[in-house]
């Protein structure tokens, strides 16, 4: 049953909160680990509902699974299924980066056209174009659920791939393809932190790959790959959700478990409104100024600013006086917390693709997240609003962001999770 998050807002968020590693890249290492016979541990991965739908399908292949705490032990001797089930693969988009690991251990794989978050076309035509380059039979069939892609191993995986456009799922594809005794180089790869991970977990498995963290990278895959313990990166988008929170709400907040290189668009955004700034190793500090300043953004492919934190930008934008500008380049009509924020007084308006945002005291009220990262902006401006605030759409917030109610309120929000009652069937 879909549950209500209740925020009362008008209370600075003020504390410490340790940031959990990231749901994007714990995704992609749990797909390669299919790549080995041999058991692989990922080390405090998040309890999410993206996971544990992965674990399902990984289980479906022939992956065991146990949990110790917050790590997660996975081992696949074998491939019992090359083909990944519909009703799992269509809640979740991450799930489509299986076909190329499974086509390169089991000779073939199929898998349908993925789901997840519906804010904006996000076509799977790179990672096609990607394993054709490297020399797979790629075909496609109309099923009663939908458009079903299978990938075939004619051959080790060899050839060079170059991108239309940096694309993080069609170079994980290529990666993951390759790792088993083939070797490609990809030109136009993007160059996030998730993509460098990928890289780190497959090195750790035996695999040489060359350029990590620039738009070419070479990869030579072995003949079999080995298992081992990798500790994921901490989750960037996080972090972020819970700075824009401090700042919207001008408050202090000290983040841990944080990577603050990853996070320098961010950051200087946020310093450029007005807010003190402090990192360290492994941490960050904001002490927010009460009369910040609005600023532009335009999110990019990285080091430029995260798409998935444009959501949140745009929901602490709309509690700064002034104007500003938001723009998205990766998914130019990612706008679904537009008009929800508009139920809540913000002042934004839709033209030419660009937000134009008026910054004002935000009020409570009813509304629907739509996908994660909306449902992040949505709890940043009920965090600042006056009066209480009602969100729903928290299977898609749960998707990203763990143990949410208890976090905040850790932080000294004033929140709470109510479970709507069901009307009275009629005599």
């Amino acid at each position: 049953m879909n549950r209500i998050l209740t925020i009362r807002g008008g209370v600075p968020l003020s504390g410490e909160l340790r940031i959990f590693p990231a749901k994007n890249s714990a995704l992609k290492l749990m797909a390669a680990s299919i790549l080995t016979a041999e058991p692989v541990t990922l080390t405090e991965v998040p309890r999410l509902r993206d996971i544990d739908v992965l674990l399902e399908l990984l289980g479906h292949l022939g992956t065991r699974h146990a949990w110790e705490g917050r790590t997660l032990h996975l081992h696949t001797p074998e491939i019992r299924s090359t083909q990944a089930p519909f009703e799992l693969v269509s809640k979740m988009r991450a799930s489509f980066n299986v076909l190329g690991a499974l086509a390169a251990r089991a000779g073939e794989g199929t898998v349908p056209l993925p789901g997840g978050c519906n804010f904006a076309e996000r076509p799977v035509d790179q990672h096609i174009k990607a394993l054709r380059a490297l020399g797979f039979e790629v075909t496609t069939e109309i099923t009663e659920q939908g458009l079903a892609y299978t990938a075939r191993r004619l051959k080790p995986a060899s050839g060079r791939v170059v991108y239309d456009l940096p694309t993080l799922g069609g170079t994980e594809q290529a990666l993951m393809a390759a790792a088993l005794d083939g070797e490609a180089v990809l030109v136009n790869t993007p160059q996030e932190p998730e993509i460098v991970d990928l890289c780190n977990f497959l090195t750790m498995m035996g695999a040489e790959i060359r350029g990590t963290g620039s738009s070419i990278l070479h990869i030579k895959g072995k003949p079999s790959l080995r298992g081992g313990r990798y500790s994921v990166i901490p989750d960037r988008i996080e972090a972020g959700t819970y700075l824009f929170a401090a700042a919207a709400t001008r408050g202090s907040i000290t983040l841990t478990n944080v990577e603050p290189f990853h996070m320098d668009a961010v950051l200087d955004k946020l310093s450029q409104s007005g807010h003190h700034i402090a990192t360290g190793k492994d941490w960050i500090r904001l002490e927010a100024t009460p009369h910040p300043q609005p600023f532009n953004l335009e999110a990019r492919e990285y080091p430029g600013f995260v798409t998935d934190l444009q959501p949140p930008a745009t929901a602490y934008l709309a509690t700064v006086h002034g104007t500003s500008l938001v723009s998205d380049r990766v998914y130019p009509d990612r706008f679904t917390h537009a008009s929800e924020l508009a139920r809540m007084g913000a002042d934004i308006t839709l033209k030419d693709r660009t937000l134009v945002i008026q910054g004002r005291q935000l009020t409570g009220a009813a509304v629907e997240a739509r996908d994660i990262r909306a449902g992040g902006g949505l709890i940043i401006a009920a965090l600042a609003a006056e009066g209480e605030s009602h969100i729903t759409g928290m299977q898609y917030i749960e998707r990203g962001y763990e143990d949410i109610e208890n976090r905040l309120r850790s932080l000294g929000a004033q929140v709470g999770l109510q479970i709507p009652e069901l009307a009275l069937a009629a005599d």
